[in-house]
């Protein structure tokens, strides 16, 4: 059994066979988080896991890239997001369901400065929100899906902030991690846990060869009572799977990935990353 800890069924991608994709990944003993990234998503997220007894479960949350309308230009994805406020008590309702199982995704991304709008805008925004989205995990006992580009000291900041109070005891994952080994530590330090997706699959273009030697330094050194594993599908289809939709089950390849590196059993990193997130999310 795997557990893909990031994905997004709830997307356009998935509009025909959402819930066909659902089943079988349960069929090949697969669990779901199905992520939501604004209102709509983050509806539809909690619709799709209520649909089974186990297995799919939803988190609820504004990604900071939809805090702004503007146009988003990525190698996988081109798309405008429409700007939306953060309605707590919105997301406050529908994280009371029962398969809502985390808060988020949320975090800080400067990557995409709309127009008109100045960084120092976009980063006052953001970080309002993101406290927003911890507030809300801590005063429902969930634990955060944290997206960070480029942003680990700012973010970093804010989370030992509120962990440090005791506002939120469930912590965070750093989902889709990219830091160095120095960051992942930090992070580690005060209680959180790191995700990988199928990017540790791919073979680095020549101006990504350091950040990939950082990854394997991270994975290399996390404990890996530490590590939980993700798709994000359906962006991120892992080698051999390039250029496809991505899929839950192909979680499978970020594991065998993960066992490659550490010199450890398939048997092992499944079992471990499937006890830590069930822990995590308590599923």
């Amino acid at each position: 059994m795997l557990i893909d800890t990031h994905c997004h069924l709830n997307f356009n991608a998935y509009k025909d066979d959402s819930l066909e994709i659902a089943k079988q990944s349960l069929e090949k003993q697969v669990w779901v988080i199905n992520v939501g990234s604004q209102a709509t998503t983050s509806e539809r997220a909690v619709e799709i896991a209520d649909k089974f007894d186990e297995g799919i479960y939803a988190a609820v949350g504004l990604h900071p890239s939809h805090l702004f309308t503007m146009e988003v230009d990525e190698e996988e994805a081109q798309f405008e997001t429409r700007g939306e406020d953060f309605d707590f008590e919105f997301y406050k309702n529908i994280a009371k369901n029962e398969k809502t199982v985390a808060i988020g995704e949320t975090g800080l991304d400067y990557h995409y400065i709309p127009k008109g709008v100045s960084l120092d805008e976009v980063k006052e925004k953001q970080q309002e929100v993101f406290r927003m989205h911890l507030d809300l995990a801590g005063g429902m006992n969930l634990p955060v899906i944290v997206h960070s580009r480029d942003t680990y000291e700012e973010l970093y900041r804010i989370l030992k902030e509120y962990i440090d109070a005791g506002r939120l005891e469930r912590k965070a994952v750093i989902h889709c991690y990219l830091g160095d080994w120095g960051w992942a530590k930090k992070f580690l330090d005060i209680g959180c846990m790191i995700s990988f997706t199928g990017i540790i699959t791919f073979p680095p273009k020549k101006s990504q060869i350091d950040q990939g030697k950082k990854i394997l330094e991270v994975i290399e050194n996390i404990p890996l009572d530490r590590i939980m594993i993700e798709t994000d599908a359906p962006f991120l289809s892992p080698v051999p799977y390039r250029g496809e939709r991505n899929l839950p089950w192909r979680v499978e390849e970020v594991a065998k990935k993960i066992c490659e590196i550490k010199n450890i059993s398939f048997e092992e990193v499944a079992g471990i990353t499937t006890n830590t997130a069930r822990n995590f999310f308590e599923v």
